[in-house]
């Protein structure tokens, strides 16, 4: 073990001594004086921890985009820099989680291929601390939506054996009609709010389809999915991207500039009755005689699309109810324990009532990309979701965690549903790479950083671009020629080795039993 140009040897079952006895061993005193308590304890904890993962999970997860990002992180705490220490590293993972306890440090020191390792102590302490047991545990449970699963019940129930069906065309490729943009700068004088709209479509629209609108994410801008707006629209869908003025980019600019508060709680209220809004304006635009859209808005059947905090805004639009009793009592704690997406839900703490119930009747289906629920929501507020709802999580985000924002609350969402996991996917992966040029270089942090975007990501979002037009289409007469794309069979027929993809419609008792488990603690 090194420290700085401090370099110490100590055996294994040194190692094993001091996990059971909980001190560290005498060999390691004069070195150890150079850490702080909390490092100590932070060394005698990861010596005893175990990774809850069996081998052929473990195996799988080091396989796929985030692996790699993993493997390339835990190689930095140690000397070896070539490729066959990434290899060896890899090779100890592996065969350390064959142990009777599971995969921990102690059993990948054991299976280390090397009869000599050495650890840079204080990159190691970096490393551990930005793998958290809600990111495994997150890791395990989307792996675990397979054959090799938590346990046999599960398999059975998910039943994921390679697809023998045969699909008739490939859903991700664009339609034929051109795409046209229309731009409009919308006021809604009742709230003092100006509103951009870029409206997507083309000749192929009709009004047999729904509109769709579509919500950004907290300090973000409408062009968040692009490519997804036009793949719709290509498809003679019209789509609405708008902008929310009080939790866009630029109301976080000037919030940096001490301008502004980074979001007022009534925020929470606005951004649903911004969509009602533009819903109620693309009306008027659907009855303008000499109008390109005119006849072609069906504003009474429309599906809204939302990011993030756009996430929990489709959801309350779509009859999900804030509930904010508990969350006032949780944000009353340390923050610093929270993840991005929960500090953002604590900002409603200030709304002077317990429950707020947005709903929009037009609202017909709601997609949510990486919501934040696990505050906004209470107990019971998901329940009264009233329309057909796809979630999608991504097992390596930090922003919005997957177990907590996402898992656990469409566990209690009314079907039909769908919950799409993408293993390996991160906070940004679903975004148009227009907008996650500033992740180049980002440091990788326990909260942040390490996004896997831009062309790295380019599987997921083929995958959004398939089962999104699935969905809409599901508002259509064409409805069961895409229903096929819907399922588990899909997701694993258009599953990459970067990112493999789960599809379920309901949370196994087994599963949802270690989420409980987990989140509980």
């Amino acid at each position: 073990m090194r420290l700085g140009l401090f370099t110490e040897s100590i055996s294994l079952a040194e190692l094993q001594k001091a996990a059971k006895t909980g001190e560290l061993p005498q060999s390691l005193q004069s070195y150890t004086q150079g850490l702080s308590e909390e490092q100590r304890r932070s060394f005698l904890g990861a010596l005893g921890m175990n990774i809850p993962m069996n081998v052929v999970t473990l195996d799988k997860l080091i396989n796929t985009q985030i692996g790699t990002t993993i493997l390339n992180d835990f190689a930095t705490a140690l000397a070896r820099k070539d490729k066959a220490g990434v290899q060896a590293l890899r090779a100890g993972l592996v065969l350390g989680s064959t142990a009777p306890q599971g995969l921990s440090i102690l059993s990948f020191i054991a299976a280390y291929p090397s009869k000599r390792l050495e650890i840079d102590l204080p990159k190691a302490f970096v490393v551990v601390g930005s793998l958290n047991t809600a990111f495994w545990r997150t890791q395990q449970f989307m792996l675990a939506l397979t054959r090799n699963g938590l346990s046999s019940d599960i398999a059975s129930q998910l039943d994921p054996r390679t697809p023998q069906i045969a699909f008739p065309f490939d859903p991700s490729q664009p339609g034929v009609a051109q795409v046209k943009i229309l731009n409009l700068s919308l006021n809604d004088q009742k709230r003092d709010r100006k509103i951009p709209v870029d409206i997507y479509w083309s000749t192929a629209a009709t009004a047999d389809k729904p509109v769709i609108v579509f919500s950004h994410g907290f300090g973000s801008v409408r062009t968040d999915l692009r490519y997804l707006a036009e793949h719709l629209a290509s498809h003679g869908y019209v789509v609405a991207a708008l902008e929310h003025p009080g939790s866009n980019e630029a109301n976080t600019n000037s919030a940096l500039q001490g301008k502004t508060r980074v979001m007022k709680p009534q925020e929470f209220l606005y951004r649903p009755q911004d969509i009602s809004f533009v819903l109620d304006e693309l009306e008027k635009l659907n009855q303008t005689a000499n109008n390109s859209l005119q006849g072609k808005l069906a504003t009474n059947k429309a599906m809204v699309i939302g990011y993030s905090l756009g996430g929990s805004t489709a959801l309350a639009l779509a009859g999900a109810e804030l509930q904010l009793e508990r969350l006032k009592q949780r944000c009353k704690e340390n923050l610093t324990i929270l993840s991005l997406g929960e500090n953002i839900q604590c900002i409603a703490q200030q709304l002077p009532e317990n429950s707020y119930q947005l709903r929009d009747t037009r609202i017909k289906q709601a997609i949510a990309l990486n919501p934040t629920t696990s505050l906004i929501f209470g107990e019971t507020g998901l329940t009264k979701v009233q329309v057909p709802t796809l979630v999608l999580a991504g097992s390596a985000d930090k922003t919005t965690p997957a177990l907590t924002e996402q898992i656990m609350g469409f566990d209690k969402i009314p079907s039909p549903k769908w919950l799409v996991g993408i293993v390996g996917g991160t906070h940004l992966s679903v975004k148009d790479p227009s907008t996650t040029l500033d992740q180049i270089g980002q440091p990788n942090t326990p909260i942040s950083g390490g996004e896997i975007v831009g062309e790295q990501a380019a599987d997921v979002r083929k995958y959004l671009k398939a089962i999104a037009l699935a969905f809409a289409f599901q508002m259509t007469p064409e409805a069961k020629n895409y229903t096929v794309f819907l399922t588990s069979d899909y997701a694993q027929f258009a599953s990459t080795t970067a990112f493999p993809f789960r599809l379920i419609t309901q949370i196994p008792p087994d599963a949802m039993a270690v989420v409980k488990e987990f989140v509980g603690k």
